[in-house]
């Protein structure tokens, strides 16, 4: 009986341990973008553009905290955020009491950034899997969310990059 006991409390701090350290990596999606950090961030916000008049989606802010770190003596490679956000789906959530609190995960922020490899990554939250934390109506908006970045993130090489 002691062996069965000490097996499921090995195995329930197993798995604890593996959802702690996995979070992150299911939180955040990470994105090889094929153009550099302010040509990517232009494409997407021409992206958000493109959807405003069928979603809502209008652009918030473009915002730049690696210079905020270099006005501080830092040095960092680039980072820009493009922040975005649909009144379509934030207007069912910011009406409720009970979902209002969910307004600190807008605007919807995407990060361009450059790694150490010299390349540009695109960070975006997991809109979806954040949704299911939070209920079926929530769940059912950020699905929608989710479904929308991925054409905030679609890119034709062919077409020549829009103004930052």
């Amino acid at each position: 009986m002691l062996k069965v006991v000490l097996g499921f409390v090995v195995g329930v701090a197993l798995t604890i341990a593996t959802a702690v350290f996995a979070a992150g990596s299911f939180m955040f999606n990470e994105f090889e973008s094929p153009f550099g950090v302010e040509e990517t961030a232009a494409r997407i916000q021409a992206n958000i553009e493109g959807l405003s008049e069928e979603k809502g989606w209008k652009l918030s802010a473009l915002r730049d905290p690696a210079k905020a770190v270099a006005a501080s003596g830092g040095n960092v490679l680039p980072v820009l955020l493009v922040e975005a956000c649909s009144t379509a789906y934030s207007k069912p959530l910011l009406k409720e009491d009970d979902t209002r609190i969910l307004s600190i995960l807008m605007p919807c922020s995407i990060s361009i950034y450059k790694k150490d490899d010299g390349k540009t990554y695109i960070g975006l939250m997991n809109a979806g899997l954040m949704g299911k934390l939070f209920g079926t109506k929530v769940a059912s908006i950020m699905d929608k969310v989710a479904e929308d970045q991925a054409q905030f993130i679609k890119f034709d090489p062919k077409k020549p990059a829009p103004p930052l």
